[in-house]
C-alpha cells in the first residue's frame, strides 16, 4: 500500500500542568537528541479516550495523580515524515489523529518514574508552555502550536 493511502492511528495526548503551570515533557528513548514531547499514545480497541490517556500516561511516566481539567475540543493530527513512514507502528499508519486533554498533576515529582515496563522516555522536565514549540520534533510543531493556543485560552 502506498504510504499516502495508509490510515491515521487513533491516539490520545495529555498536557500535564504542575502547580506553577509548567508542562511535563519527556525526551524520547528512540530520539535522544534534544527533542521532547508530552505524553501521548495509541487507543486500544474498545478503549475510550480518557482510559487510553490515563493508561498511556501511567505506562510512560508512572503518573497516576491527576485531575482532568479539560478535554480539548476536536482532534489534532500529524503526519509522519517520509523517513519514518513504514517504520513507526510497524508501517501500518501514516500519522496520528489524537484527542488531547489538559490535566493538573496533583502528586509529587518523586511519583514520576520513567523506568516502566516499556520505557519511552530517558529524561523528563517541567517547561514553560511557550518553550514547547522550540523543543518538539519538527513534524509535530504545528500540532503543538495548536495545542498551545488551547492551553493559553485555558490557563491565562
Amino acid at each position: 500500500m502506498s504510504p499516502s493511502k495508509l490510515p491515521m492511528r487513533s491516539g490520545v495526548g495529555v498536557i500535564i500542568l504542575n502547580k506553577e503551570n509548567k508542562v511535563f515533557v519527556g525526551k524520547r528513548k528512540d530520539n535522544p537528541v534534544d527533542n521532547w514531547q508530552m505524553p501521548q499514545g495509541g487507543v486500544d480497541k474498545n478503549e475510550d479516550f480518557i482510559s487510553a490517556m490515563r493508561r498511556e500516561l501511567f505506562e510512560e511516566t508512572g503518573i497516576r495523580n491527576i485531575k482532568i481539567l479539560k478535554e480539548i475540543d476536536g482532534f489534532f493530527e500529524y503526519e509522519l515524515p517520509k523517513n519514518l513512514l513504514g517504520i513507526i507502528w510497524k508501517g501500518k499508519f501514516r500519522g496520528q489523529r489524537q484527542k488531547w486533554f489538559i490535566a493538573r498533576f496533583s502528586g509529587e515529582d518523586k511519583e514520576i518514574n520513567l523506568n516502566t515496563k516499556n520505557p519511552e522516555f530517558i529524561e523528563w522536565k517541567w517547561v514553560l508552555p511557550d518553550e514547547l514549540p522550540k523543543i518538539i520534533v519538527d513534524f509535530k510543531k504545528e500540532l503543538y502550536l495548536n495545542l498551545l493556543r488551547s492551553l493559553k485560552d485555558f490557563i491565562y
